[in-house]
């Protein structure tokens, strides 16, 4: 489990106010990237000079309260599928200790000269 803290911008939010649907994917994904920058696998590292990529084949929310500019938000991430060649991550949003939204992306590892799908490294 990893735990990201942001805030809704107002470039997040659409011409009623709130959050846009499409950012709440942004949000989670600001919060993957910084779990892989922690772990030792950043992704511009892995695009710059790395054989694989992880590009995400899935993606599903869920939006369960609305969202407005200054809301500061906590996303914890967490593995909920790891197979051989691909991984599910689950990003539940919350606000003020309410849960106000999750995220759900599978990825799966390709070796980016072929574009096949390869396994997943150790690490």
């Amino acid at each position: 489990m990893f735990i990201h803290t942001t805030t809704v911008r107002l470039h997040d939010t659409d011409a009623a106010g709130v959050l846009y649907f499409a950012n709440q994917f942004r949000l989670a994904h600001e919060a993957y990237e910084a779990f892989m920058e922690l772990a030792g696998a950043s992704l511009a590292a892995m695009l710059k000079k790395g054989m694989i990529a992880l590009p995400i084949v899935h993606a599903e929310s869920d939006y369960r309260f609305p969202l407005r500019v200054g809301d500061v938000l906590t996303i914890t991430l967490r593995l909920h599928r790891l197979g051989k060649t691909s991984f599910t991550l689950v990003s539940r949003i919350s606000a003020n200790g309410q849960t106000v939204g999750y995220v759900k992306t599978t990825h799966v590892a390709i070796n980016r000269r072929s574009g096949k799908k390869t396994p997943l490294p150790p690490h």
